[in-house]
């Protein structure tokens, strides 16, 4: 006979869970409260804890950390109605089996509970990782509800306690240094630096010496010797963001640094050993770059040991809203000003639109309607979208009074809204940044004429072409 220990504050969810779970095999004991609900289980030994995480005495998550302090094998499901990012995090790193959303539990709460059953054998026979409880708040934007996020989350918790390299995959956008940051924040490494490198936005022949350094006289301006970024976040985590843009003779240090633990400066043969957790990130599929000899076999199975996939904006919209909210809070507490509200009508729009630029493109587009917002309501007229962001007002529409409408952008406005994104992503190099995108957007525009785009641009023609194979324009343009 197995037995599942059951605990919520609410009898008529005991009722009705007990009703989904109990079988002539399966003894459901149930309780109301954290302390009497820790005390059965020191009497009972259930097979399986079952709990939600708003409880009294203490929470959820308490009990979690008391029975897993007790039995490190104990298999513990928690549940909750308002799950928030931090307690799916914490309660995965403390060693919980699964973390359910009650409006998901009709469909999933049977499933989940046969699994964990099935595998109680072999949790209680396997060591399991001891509970490191945070103390500090940590706060980020790291947002979502949706199910895809929901397991995000539990794999940042997961990995978390693990110095095992994490490849973090998704679209540009979609958020994936705010899970290298929650990564190392719940890792034992949280009080060591955590430094993010873009490896598309530095030219190939510096990225090298910002990794690892030089020497005086290594190249030409190499006037005195340089820490690169391995030393610098010795004994902490180094982010790596867009590691498929990473030349192939760089890749081969980054090998070096994984298998051996060493390197050596640019210029140098002094060996300097480093430890230091590398969490990599990329917008291609890598396999296809393996395949086609851009990207080291051998350093993808050493990065990719484990993988977290970010999904995109659009397959998760009901995440979109709580993000925009999330931002609309953000930019009222840095700027010190009321926080604006969203219509209805606005959210739908936004819940509507496919988000090319993800989270990215969400939170700029919410910083450049606080800027040109006439009210403290957003309505649809003040979040242009895609194409519409970028366009004045038509013929078609209706005449409009300096007071109704917001004005035109100005350059300061753009400047500062750059600004504004670059101080939210740590990790944009904004100079860097600017000159790529104005190369690409100049060779959209010119439909890949060089000639038309460089004199769109103020330069010459053969610097337009040192900029497109510097940044690897050619691969992103449609055109011939």
């Amino acid at each position: 006979m197995q037995t599942i220990l059951l605990v919520d504050p609410e009898t008529d969810f005991l009722e009705w869970a007990q009703n989904q779970l109990e079988t002539p095999t399966t003894r459901v004991v149930t309780s109301t409260t954290a302390d009497e609900a820790y005390k059965i289980y020191i009497a009972e030994n259930p097979d399986l804890l079952i709990s939600e995480t708003h409880l009294l005495p203490f929470s959820g998550l308490e009990l979690l950390a008391r029975v897993r302090q007790r039995d490190s094998n104990a298999i513990v499901i928690l549940m909750s109605a308002f799950g928030t990012t931090q307690s799916v995090i914490e309660s995965m790193k403390l060693g919980a089996f699964d973390y359910l959303r009650k409006e998901s539990l009709p469909f999933n709460l049977k499933p989940v509970v046969d699994a964990a059953l099935t595998a109680q054998a072999e949790m209680r026979s396997a060591t399991a990782f001891k509970p490191q409880l945070t103390v500090e708040q940590y706060q980020d934007s790291l947002v979502g509800q949706s199910q895809p996020m929901q397991q995000v989350f539990k794999m940042v918790g997961r990995v978390s306690h693990s110095d095992a390299p994490v490849m973090i995959t998704g679209e540009s956008g979609s958020g994936k240094e705010l899970v290298a940051r929650a990564i190392h924040h719940y890792s034992s490494r949280s009080l060591q630096p955590f430094i993010a490198i873009n490896c598309a936005a530095i030219p190939e022949n510096l990225l090298e010496s910002e990794l690892f350094g030089h020497e005086k006289g290594a190249f030409t301006g190499a006037s005195a010797q340089r820490i690169g970024r391995f030393e610098q976040s010795n004994a902490g985590t180094l982010f790596l963001d867009e590691i498929g843009d990473m030349p192939l003779a760089v890749q081969s240090k980054i090998l070096r640094v994984l298998q051996e633990g060493e390197f050596s400066r640019v210029g140098g043969n002094t060996i300097v050993r480093t430890d230091v957790r590398i969490i990599a990130a990329t917008n291609k599929t890598l396999e296809q770059e393996v395949a086609r000899k851009h990207f080291r076999e051998d350093l993808f199975y050493r990065l990719n040991v484990v993988r977290i996939h970010l999904p995109p904006l659009r397959q998760r919209k009901e995440d979109v809203n709580l993000l925009a909210e999330y931002f609309l809070k953000k930019i009222a507490t840095q700027k010190h000003l009321p926080q604006l509200k969203l219509s209805e009508e606005a959210v739908k729009l936004m819940e509507e639109y496919p988000w090319p630029g993800n989270v990215r493109e969400l939170e700029n587009t919410i910083q450049r309607a606080c800027v040109l917002a006439t009210s403290d309501v957003l309505l649809p007229k003040d979040i242009p979208l895609g194409a519409a962001a970028h366009q004045s007002d038509g013929a078609e529409n209706p005449p409009a009074t300096v007071s109704s409408n917001p004005a035109k952008p100005t350059l300061e406005t753009a400047v500062e809204i750059l600004l504004d994104a670059a101080s939210t992503d740590r990790s944009l190099q904004l100079l860097p940044w600017l000159e790529r995108e104005f190369t690409l957007f100049a060779m959209k525009r010119t439909k890949g004429n060089q000639v038309k785009a460089a004199k769109l641009l103020g330069m010459t023609r053969a610097t337009l072409r040192k900029r497109i194979e510097r940044y690897g324009i050619t691969r992103e343009l449609n055109f011939q």
